[in-house]
């Protein structure tokens, strides 16, 4: 069927189509935009479940309500989880048993060995992964589609943004995060989920990294943004706080970050940013954050300002011990979308 039949035929009001994402009736050839699932979690460094991440939230999304206030045809959109690969889930279980075994010597005092061939095995192994990402994400983006990307762990958008950069020469990252992530082979590990915005910084056409509700860093990384020029901002957690007691609106503040961005906007949304009773769950929650409905004030508001998301991820949604955290998870998936879509003109306001 063609997206318009499958549109007539689907009633948004009833029940979705059971292991759809969303429930909804679109698969990724007849989607406008498709989220690439990477069910991956190697180099985490303190609690695992990440990898289990894109399955929990595709079960989870069948309980969100499709229809959006503001964005009454935001379900007609079309969107879809490409299928997830379940070779890479198996091999990031094997993998993550040697780094665990790795990271326990480390955190009992032995030092790093150079050329270390475990380390050097599980690096290769990321970065073959990271070319997997790229080919994915680039399949879709050549199809003119809108691409999000729902780890696993923090470390797996690399790809995408390597991909993203052959199709815009200049954009900008807003990252949502608890860590700056921006640590140097945090652990020996080149492509640490700890590092994903050092190694994004690499990348030529990241032009800015505007960073939010940061409050777990350390020396090296407060040394990486002071010594940027400018091409990192960070809006420290605990200054934002501040800032509100002090009598701030939040719209005054999401407007001050929204004026460190460029016109073109990538969003990087490790679910830690958000207050850890959304997400429990999360292999390294952090107290404070950011509560649901200010981040998606924030998401809005970059829409609404004019810029363009070209891309997002969601990263380190772990399924816990309920769905809490994958249903949270999935409405924050919801509206990543429906924003990324406005930004682009594929969906209208009201």
């Amino acid at each position: 069927m063609t997206k318009d039949q499958l549109i007539q035929s689907f009633d948004p009001n009833g029940p979705g189509i059971n292991g759809n994402l969303f429930g909804l009736p679109f698969t990724p050839e007849t989607s406008d935009l498709v989220i690439v699932p990477v069910p991956w979690e190697v180099t985490v460094s303190y609690h695992t479940g990440t990898a289990l991440g894109p399955a929990a939230v595709l079960d989870a999304s069948s309980q969100v309500d499709v229809y959006v206030k503001n964005i009454p045809d935001a379900w007609k959109l079309g969107v879809s989880l490409s299928k997830i690969p379940e070779n890479l889930l198996e091999e990031s279980k094997l993998l993550r048993e040697l780094a665990a075994q790795h990271i326990k010597r480390v955190e009992s005092g032995e030092a790093l060995l150079a050329n270390d061939p475990l380390i050097g095995k599980i690096n290769e192994a990321t970065e073959s992964l990271n070319i997997y990402v790229k080919s994915a994400t680039q399949r879709y983006l050549r199809d003119a589609k809108m691409v999000g990307l729902l780890g696993g762990d923090h470390s797996t958008p690399l790809g995408f943004l390597r991909a993203l950069s052959e199709k815009y020469n200049r954009f900008g990252i807003l990252q949502i995060d608890a860590h700056a992530d921006l640590r140097k082979a945090y652990e020996g590990f080149t492509y640490s989920h700890a590092s994903i915005m050092y190694n994004a910084l690499k990348i030529p056409a990241v032009t800015k990294l505007v960073q939010v509700g940061i409050r777990d860093f350390c020396e090296e990384e407060q040394d990486v943004i002071t010594q940027s020029n400018g091409r990192v901002t960070t809006f420290f957690d605990d200054d934002l706080k501040d800032w509100r007691y002090r009598g701030e609106t939040w719209d005054s503040l999401c407007n001050s970050i929204i004026k460190e961005l460029p016109q073109h906007v990538y969003i990087s949304f490790d679910i830690d940013g958000l207050d850890p009773k959304l997400c429990p769950g999360t292999g390294t929650p952090v107290a404070g954050g950011l509560e649901f409905q200010e981040a998606v004030y924030l998401i809005k508001k970059v829409a609404q300002a004019g810029k363009k998301i070209i891309g997002f991820d969601l990263s380190e949604v772990a399924p816990g011990t309920t769905d809490w955290d994958a249903n949270v998870g999935a409405r924050l998936l919801y509206n990543l979308c429906n924003w990324m879509a406005v930004s682009q003109g594929k969906l209208k306001t009201t």
